[in-house]
């Protein structure tokens, strides 16, 4: 089974007026958005976000990208 945390982005469409979380920590089950569990005992806490308009996204799975929480590519730069 592939990784979650190493494996390329994940496409979602969100929706304005909601705050979404994106897992920092790579532990939630609910991946790449936090299940607002899992990382209680990592020393992570999730990065809040939200959009002004319905727009589909690619968000990171690696949790190394630059623009969190979107994917800049860098997961092609890490050791499988």
């Amino acid at each position: 089974m592939e990784n979650p945390v190493t494996s390329g982005p994940r496409e979602i469409e969100l929706e304005p007026g909601k705050t979404y979380s994106w897992c920092r920590c790579g532990q939630s089950k609910t991946q790449p958005l936090c299940d607002e569990v899992s990382h209680k005992t990592t020393g992570f806490e999730p990065r809040r976000f939200s959009v002004s308009t319905k727009r589909k996204v690619w968000l990171c799975m690696c949790k190394q990208t630059k623009s969190a929480p979107y994917c800049d590519g860098t997961h092609n730069t890490l050791r499988k």
